[in-house]
């Protein structure tokens, strides 16, 4: 049977009315067909072997039913569109997209870990202004194309319901559809679930004081989950044992293993780990494409997995049960959507993260509102800046933040502050020299450089020798000082890629 004929006899069972006669509009009736037919197809291309669209379906809870969880989802916003439509003097329409490209200081605490890491923060924010004088707000971390922003202009925000072609841009549609329809953006995404919505703060992995000290300085403004990425540049138990001195009860840390590339026992490593009160979670312990051992993994470590990189976008891998918890990094807003069907149906946890300000997560926290089973903590990385360019930013209460009730995404522009970042120019970060000393006494030297900032996570990309997050050694950061031997050793790393010398080596 063709998929439309399938959807055309599909019951609401809530109340005896088909799908198609819970519309008036022939428009509306086309979107849930483009939308289950998308849905569909994304499990027919990625469902490997004989797991195909049925099999997989009926798997995860018997016929469409997970894939029909998102509709009513886009009823709301459907419903809002006609709410604006209704109340506004004519059609509402994009006229313009200010663009505001804008320098972030960091806290002053961790600003130099950040700065070495990645040099100064950047975004982009939108001032997306429709016919009628509202004004939404988004942003992103780099500026979209031309063709990208030309192609909202002239169109009504409401076409861009589930937005598939900019996370940035399509928070500016959202706040404009809240905006013009009086509702926050939760309520365009369906019911709310929750009032407050957990959030998560952020770091690097740097020697064992800077870690105490995140936790002490996070923990102080409200927060109850740090996450980082470790390195086998610093010893994790090193690490551990300084946060564990520090946090208070019920603290937990996400550890982030970036897909493994060090030559660690992973499950021995994590069951060591997982005995700190403080360890909260890991995030992609293994490599990507190993689903099975996912598997394997998540029945031996007691702390929840949480699987980020899933390479089948979180489809089959469900299926087999591979990970406590998804999270859904950048995701655009409709597929977003479409996830949070699919987990809501399935009680899965998941989380968002899409790095930004506040703008950014103010979005998030509204889509956390709505979205069943978005009941892990959300990372945006906010928290890390000095700067912002709203009115108001806001702190967490026991690791959680109010989702705003005012209309659209709850925040505004302050102008004073826009016009500082914007003329803000930060210096940038010069490549500079780790510094392992082994407790053998051997000492390594690498070149870092903030353009290449996952060589201080994943090192093994540069194929030079192998790591462990469990080495017995520290690491000092060397910035250019100016000294011959500063130029002579980043001279030797140029050359032979890493420098290893034995125990009394001579400077």
């Amino acid at each position: 049977m063709h998929r439309c004929q399938q959807m055309g006899m599909l019951g609401d069972k809530s109340n005896g009315r088909s799908l198609t006669g819970r519309f008036q509009h022939r428009g509306n009736m086309t979107m849930r067909r483009e939308l289950l037919a998308r849905f569909l197809d994304e499990l027919d291309c990625r469902a490997p072997g004989i797991q195909n669209r049925r099999r997989f379906l009926a798997s995860i809870g018997g016929s469409a039913t997970a894939a029909l969880a998102l509709l009513p989802t886009y009823n709301a916003a459907l419903a809002a569109r006609r709410r604006a439509e209704s109340e506004a003097t004519g059609p509402i329409r994009v006229e313009s997209i200010k663009v505001h490209k804008i320098q972030t200081r960091y806290h002053d605490w961790i600003h130099h870990e950040l700065q070495h890491f990645y040099g100064p923060s950047k975004r982009v924010v939108y001032q997306v202004k429709t016919n009628n004088g509202l004004v939404g707000l988004g942003e992103s971390g780099s500026l979209e194309s031309e063709a990208v922003r030309k192609s909202y202009i002239g169109t009504n925000p409401f076409d861009h319901i589930g937005d598939m072609k900019s996370l940035g841009l399509g928070t500016a549609m959202y706040d404009l559809m809240g905006r013009a329809a009086g509702v926050p953006v939760h309520k365009l995404f369906g019911p709310r679930q929750r009032r407050w919505v957990k959030v998560g703060s952020w770091t690097v992995s740097a020697d064992p004081a800077h870690m105490a000290r995140a936790v002490k300085e996070y923990s102080r403004r409200g927060y109850t989950w740090l996450k980082f990425h470790l390195s086998p540049f610093e010893n994790i138990f090193d690490q551990l044992e300084a946060m564990q001195k520090v946090a208070p009860p019920g603290f937990k840390v996400q550890f982030d293993l970036t897909m493994g590339g060090t030559d660690d026992h992973t499950p021995d490593l994590l069951e060591r780990m997982s005995r700190y009160p403080i360890c909260g979670a890991f995030e992609d312990p293994k490599l990507e494409k190993d689903i099975d051992a996912y598997v394997e993994l998540r029945k031996r470590v007691r702390v929840p997995i949480l699987y980020h990189h899933s390479p089948l976008g979180a489809t089959f891998e469900v299926v087999r049960r591979a990970a406590d918890g998804y999270m859904l990094g950048h995701s655009r807003i409709g597929n977003a959507i479409r996830k949070a069907g699919m987990f809501g149906e399935l009680d899965l946890p998941f989380m968002l993260q899409n790095v930004g300000g506040e703008i950014t997560r103010t979005m998030t926290v509204q889509m956390h509102a709505a979205f069943k089973t978005a009941t892990w903590h959300t990372h945006c990385d906010a928290e890390t800046w000095k700067d912002d360019v709203v009115v108001r930013t806001i702190d967490p209460t026991n690791g959680m933040v109010p989702v705003p009730e005012g209309p659209g995404l709850g925040v505004e522009i302050d102008p004073e502050k826009l016009e500082r970042l914007e003329k803000q120019k930060l210096p940038k970060q010069a490549k500079w020299i780790i510094k392992t000393t082994y407790k053998n006494g051997t000492r390594m030297f690498n070149i870092a450089d903030p353009a290449e900032s996952i060589f201080m996570v994943r090192p093994d990309r540069r194929k030079l020798l192998p790591l462990s997050y469990d080495a017995p050694l520290s690491t000092e950061w060397w910035d250019d000082d100016g000294s011959k031997a500063y130029r002579t050793m980043f001279s030797r790393i140029q050359k032979q890629g890493v420098v290893l010398e034995k125990p009394g080596s001579a400077d």
